[in-house]
């Protein structure tokens, strides 16, 4: 056994979970071609494949940004924890 310390990994939380999900549902939407490889229902002339794509651009930031702040709230909880003398996971 080596003396060094243990570098904990830290806890799946219910804030991790949604955090990875916010991440994930992007490339699961782009990746599953066939939900959106259609011309119809046209949006203002644009074909369905075209605006589906466009609004995931934006949905994708949305998410990114909201995976982001709840990251930073987590980072901050636990460096609070951390320095009241919990343990910090």
């Amino acid at each position: 056994m080596s003396d060094a310390p243990q570098v904990g990994r830290g806890a799946v939380t219910p804030v991790r979970v949604v955090i990875g999900l916010c991440l994930v549902a992007p490339f699961v939407a782009m990746l599953w071609v066939g939900s959106y490889a259609k011309a119809d229902p046209a949006f203002i002339g644009i074909p369905f494949f075209y605006w589906y794509q466009m609004l995931w651009v934006l949905a994708s930031t949305a998410l990114t940004m909201a995976a982001h702040q709840l990251w930073r709230r987590d980072q901050r909880g636990r460096a609070t924890r951390s320095q009241d003398g919990g343990e910090a996971k």
